[in-house]
């Protein structure tokens, strides 16, 4: 059990590592047996999460995301709607602040069953 937790953390940082060294707009995290957002990745990616526009959490055992996830990826574009949807229990996900395309603003409230909250279409964040 401790050696495949161990290759799972190794994947994690391996695949940060790819997004910092590569410049990569994308940080995937797919299929990481996450049951948290490590709190470790923040550190490593300070320097570029400006361009982080999409981060891929498919396929992990997530309970929750936290309030840092949110403002750290605050300039996330596309929101895959229809997962979002497939969540029973997700009860609300804060959006605010960041630059989501016209498609997720049209799709999303019709199909939802949960609070979604979005800024109006080209809101900027106050500042810090």
């Amino acid at each position: 059990m401790l050696r495949k937790m161990g290759e799972a953390v190794a994947r994690v940082a391996r695949k940060v590592n790819e997004t910092v060294e590569s410049g990569s707009d994308t940080l995937d995290l797919a299929e990481c047996k996450l049951v948290s957002f490590p709190i470790g990745i923040y550190k490593v990616l300070r320097n570029v999460t400006d361009q982080i526009h999409l981060v891929t959490l498919a396929n992990n055992e997530l309970k929750s995301l936290t309030s840092k996830f949110m403002t750290t990826f605050c300039q996330l574009r596309d929101v895959p709607v229809e997962k979002l949807a497939a969540m029973p229990t997700l009860r609300s996900i804060n959006l605010r602040f960041n630059p989501l395309n016209a498609e997720v603003r049209v799709i999303a409230p019709p199909l939802i069953k949960f609070d979604m909250l979005m800024s109006p279409e080209g809101a900027r964040a106050p500042p810090p």
